[in-house]
């Protein structure tokens, strides 16, 4: 089994691979208080729970987005399976061309996506990623991953809504039967739901225009869904998009697939 690792700034998402399949998985939550033996301790009883061990386990890949918890990953993964990782970063065999103004400033999140949608769908592509923040990345048609734009999260929003305000409370992210709100959840709900999927369409043509010619649109995350349904463009939702990424670079990275 291979296992994947997607380390983000609420989550990290664990995936076992076996021959193209993906067999599980499981998510733990991020903390940089946790030392290399907690997350040792917490993979261990994933695997248990699952029915798998430390013997199962043949290679491991890492994304992270959160550096000093990649550290404390490696050693913890080094500790319960006696491999070294292999940690998405430079020098990297991706079949991605990385043409922004400074590759090595490009997150490991935004490489493995780029690398999965440019893998599994027909070129040009955009892909949404909508975690902590949401991250927009268009790939060509030539593999070249170009540049994009980052926009603070839906979770993000939410947060500042109830924290800066006096009177708006925390909601659950609940797609409102029509875009006018009559009261203050429903108008809430609308302005985050319609707001961030009309933002989306919005970048989507303006990058559509810049590239002269029509992509195909993929999104992730655990926030994607319920907002690209009320997309106007045609959207395909991929929620593993991230695991798949990291086991197309496994593949193309490890000594076994040399």
């Amino acid at each position: 089994m291979i296992f994947t690792i997607d380390v983000g700034n609420s989550n990290i998402v664990l995936g076992g691979y076996k021959e193209e399949s993906l067999l599980f998985v499981a998510r733990i939550s991020t903390s940089t208080k946790r030392t290399a033996d907690e997350y040792a301790v917490s993979i261990k009883e994933i695997l248990d729970i699952r029915g798998y061990s430390n013997q199962d386990i043949e290679g491991v890949i890492i994304s992270s987005v959160v550096p000093h918890i990649t550290t404390i990953l490696y050693e913890a993964i080094k500790l319960f399976t006696g491999i070294a990782p292999i940690v998405v970063g430079p020098g990297m065999k991706t079949g991605i061309n990385i043409k922004i103004d400074d590759p090595a400033q490009l997150g490991s999140d935004l490489l493995v996506d780029s690398v999965a949608a440019a893998a599994l769908y027909e070129k040009p592509c955009i892909v949404v990623d909508m975690g902590t923040a949401t991250t927009i990345s268009a790939v060509t048609e030539n593999n070249e991953m170009i540049g994009g734009a980052i926009i603070p999260g839906v979770k993000i929003s939410i947060d500042a809504l109830a924290e800066k305000t006096a009177q708006l409370p925390h909601i659950a992210l609940i797609p409102p039967k029509k875009a006018i709100g009559t009261n203050t959840i429903s108008c809430m709900q609308s302005g985050l739901i319609y707001g961030n999927a009309g933002m989306i369409d919005g970048i989507v043509e303006r990058i559509e225009e810049e590239l002269g010619k029509k992509c195909t649109v993929v999104a992730t995350g655990g926030l994607a869904k319920e907002i690209c349904n009320v997309c106007r463009h045609e959207i395909i939702y991929d929620e593993y998009l991230m695991l798949k990424g990291l086991y197309i670079l496994y593949k193309k990275n490890s000594k076994a697939s040399k």
